[in-house]
């Protein structure tokens, strides 16, 4: 397929149109005008594009990609190195951010949900048609430390678990997957047991504590696999692409 189509495609089915975001979604580095073999993976990082190098793919397609609002403008270290290996390789760079997070079906919090058993129910952000921070419910209710231990054996990572003062049992739960810390109190707000999100600050230790709420950091990254892994696998079944997930670990 061309990659203009290609992108089109994307857009067509991610709407990044629709949705504010603190970076460009689509084609952001172009590469050959044809595509076949296509490596997908949450970060555009030197490791990930060497893999797509050695596999000879034609794009790389990320949740998290470049040009980031208030990011320095200039090509040049570490971001210069990036590009360049891009464009000698001639590898297309396509990255969808906020789009990916949100889309109900392929989408990070639709995924992480499927993972985790949760059924969801709708937007936790008043008025945003397209809300990052999402709520469900359990089938049937765990405790705290089950919920703990059954995102641990589904993403490989223990989480961190703040539970003091939250209900005995957990059965409505707030998420949103990668830096999503800061949606807690929509979730307190929603008078929900419990909110999962890939990052923690300092602060919301005592929000979690103060306000009896069962908080969990499980990973931005180990939370935000399996969208960009969706994606790839719908392009692969829906369109034929050659398509291969690349996990490149990161801890945080």
């Amino acid at each position: 397929m061309n990659n203009l189509k290609l992108e089109s495609l994307l857009n067509t089915l991610l709407s990044p149109h629709l949705i504010k975001d603190y970076c460009p979604n689509g084609l952001q580095v172009e590469g050959r005008s044809e595509v076949q073999k296509i490596v997908t993976g949450v970060t555009a990082c030197q490791a990930l594009i060497d893999q797509a190098i050695e596999m000879k793919a034609d794009a790389l397609l990320v949740h998290h990609g470049y040009f980031w609002k208030n990011e320095p403008s200039e090509i040049r270290g570490m971001k210069y190195r990036r590009i360049k290996a891009l464009i000698e390789n001639g590898i297309n760079l396509y990255a969808y951010h906020l789009p990916l997070d949100v889309h109900q079906e392929l989408g990070n919090n639709a995924q992480l949900a499927d993972q985790l058993g949760i059924k969801h129910l709708g937007g936790l952000e008043p008025g945003n048609p397209h809300p990052v921070a999402v709520y469900g419910e359990f089938p049937t209710a765990l405790t705290g430390e089950q919920l703990a231990n059954r995102i641990e054996k589904v993403l490989h990572r223990k989480p961190l678990h703040i539970g003091e003062g939250g209900p005995d049992l957990i059965k409505t739960v707030g998420w949103c997957t990668g830096g999503g810390q800061d949606f807690i109190d929509l979730a307190v707000a929603q008078g929900l047991d419990a909110y999962i999100t890939g990052e923690v600050s300092e602060r919301t230790v005592h929000t979690a504590r103060e306000q009896g709420i069962h908080f969990f950091s499980a990973g931005h990254h180990a939370t935000e696999r399996y969208g960009v892994e969706a994606l790839g696998e719908w392009l692969a079944d829906e369109h034929q692409f050659d398509v291969t997930f690349v996990d490149i670990d990161n801890p945080v």
